[in-house]
């Protein structure tokens, strides 16, 4: 049984999915535990805490878990690839692709948390100055489809995570194992959002 993440902790749930290879019906990938609007209430709050308790932390502390969540996915390119291939019936070689390019996604978001600036831009009143920064917005939410499993959520969470929001995933009920296994659900945590929902 994979369960929920939710506020750093591992919870079941009383609904569960099994998830079983569409290409070979003998081969179960797993019972995944899915969340219940309780538990998806509870995860969207320990989301708003976890923001709020890290009083926002640093480009460098989130370039150093992007770069690390990126580098660990393109590590475990092929085991992740393997997985997403049972899961979702893609050909190994375009599952390992698709791995590929989520680990570089965390990789250029991770680039990206460093670029930090703003645009000073003409007002059209006089003496009147427009400066435009970039703040995290909060919690964001996530509902990802079954057609690219690991890299829909890498182009999400990445760039959520490097502007200093927090984030709550829920993958589709087909594929979740990609979402489950991938650092995704580590960089979640590392960035302290603690929270993700299956």
């Amino acid at each position: 049984m994979f369960k929920n993440l939710i506020a750093g902790e591992w919870v079941e749930s009383s609904r569960t999915r099994t998830n079983i290879n569409p290409s070979d019906t003998r081969d179960v990938v797993g019972e995944y535990a899915q969340a219940d609007t309780e538990q998806a209430l509870a995860a969207i709050a320990a989301a708003a805490v976890a923001l709020a308790a890290r009083g926002g932390s640093t480009p460098q502390q989130r370039f150093d878990i992007l770069d690390a969540a990126g580098a660990e996915i393109l590590a475990r390119r092929n085991e992740l690839g393997d997985l997403l291939a049972r899961e979702e019936g893609k050909t190994l070689p375009e599952a390992i692709g698709e791995v590929g390019r989520a680990g570089n996604i965390f990789k250029f978001f991770a680039g990206e948390a460093l670029r930090v600036g703003g645009e000073v831009v003409p007002s059209v009143r006089p003496g009147v100055g427009v400066e435009v920064t970039r703040e995290p917005i909060g919690v964001v939410g996530l509902i990802t489809p079954w057609n690219f499993p690991i890299a829909i959520p890498a182009w999400k969470i990445a760039p959520a995570l490097a502007f200093g929001n927090t984030v709550v995933l829920k993958p589709a009920d087909l594929v979740p194992g990609s979402a489950w296994r991938s650092p995704t659900s580590c960089t979640a945590r590392a960035c302290r959002p603690a929270c993700s929902t299956r």
